[in-house]
């Protein structure tokens, strides 16, 4: 069987994927919104154990065409062993079409260029990137180790590298005062990248996190529905992209967007300023929060 330690978090998209734990945890582990991996140390798992959990698939669900590679920061792990679990996965899996992972900015500084080259030709051909925001004051306050010109330069390298990126950027990192600056520099910082997709989720302190403690002191600016509104109309407004995907389905949004720019673009914006101009005639409703 596959054994999995703690809950598992995974992207909207990968809801029909093998999810094979090969790391747990995250390396990083202290962005102040993040209470993913709070009760996890980080470590690599034994190969050995990972081959077995993919052995029993083989025969469990032989049909398997998609894998996501679990926990927070799996591509911090080296690439030794990351083609090892990929090589074990195409032997495994004859329909196997893609491998992908979540991947820190961290972890996107110490692989070269080279190495996720080497991944994407073994499998590993999609990353997801929690962006959050490209204001650096923003990213300052949610420490998430890096800015914004960081951000583009190691998503410069995974392009480089042939790896489609998945983007996240978060809605209401910047509380009110910051609501525009975070959702303009938001939209400069994908169109610098130009990701294959990019994605919204709404910022909530959970319990566990720096952000709980903060909002407990007042400290935090959590933004109604209809501002968050505002903000993606700011931000999808700002976008110049071509080819990317969009969508805003994760279970923490108010509102659930999707579609392909630039084709879509004008009718998502559309959209939204019909929701900010009729705001009694929309029904704001989410699963959880982030």
């Amino acid at each position: 069987m596959i054994r999995y330690e703690g809950t598992l978090y995974r992207p909207p998209s990968e809801a029909d994927s093998l999810i094979l734990q090969a790391t747990i945890g995250c390396s990083y582990n202290e962005c102040t919104f993040c209470g993913m991996y709070r009760d996890k140390r980080f470590r690599v798992r034994p190969l050995v154990e990972l081959e077995r959990e993919i052995d029993w698939a083989a025969h469990a669900a032989p049909d398997v065409r998609k894998v996501f590679l679990a926990d927070g920061d799996a591509l911090i792990a080296k690439t030794s062993f990351l083609l090892d679990v990929l090589a074990n996965l195409r032997a495994a899996f004859p329909a196997l079409q893609r491998v992908s992972c979540y991947a820190s900015p961290q972890a996107l500084d110490v692989r070269s260029t080279d190495e996720m080259r080497a991944l994407r030709e073994a499998g590993l051909v999609l990353y997801y990137v929690g962006l959050e925001s490209g204001d650096d004051a923003v990213l300052e306050r949610l420490k998430k180790g890096a800015d914004s010109a960081e951000l583009a330069r190691v998503a410069a390298k995974a392009h480089a590298a042939g790896v489609k990126l998945s983007t996240m950027i978060l809605l209401g990192a910047g509380g009110r005062a910051r609501s525009r600056e975070h959702a303009l520099a938001s939209a400069r910082l994908v169109n610098t990248i130009g990701p294959r997709f990019v994605s919204t989720l709404v910022m909530t302190p959970v319990e566990g996190t720096p952000l709980f403690v903060e909002a407990g002191r007042g400290e935090v600016d959590e933004l109604s529905p209809l501002e968050l509104a505002r903000e993606l109309r700011d931000f999808l407004a700002a976008l110049e992209l071509d080819g990317t995907v969009f969508r805003s389905n994760h279970a923490s949004n108010y509102l659930a967007l999707a579609g392909t720019l630039p084709k879509d673009q004008a009718r998502l914006v559309a959209a939204l300023d019909a929701v900010l101009a009729r705001p009694d005639d929309v029904t704001f409703r989410r699963r959880r929060g982030l």
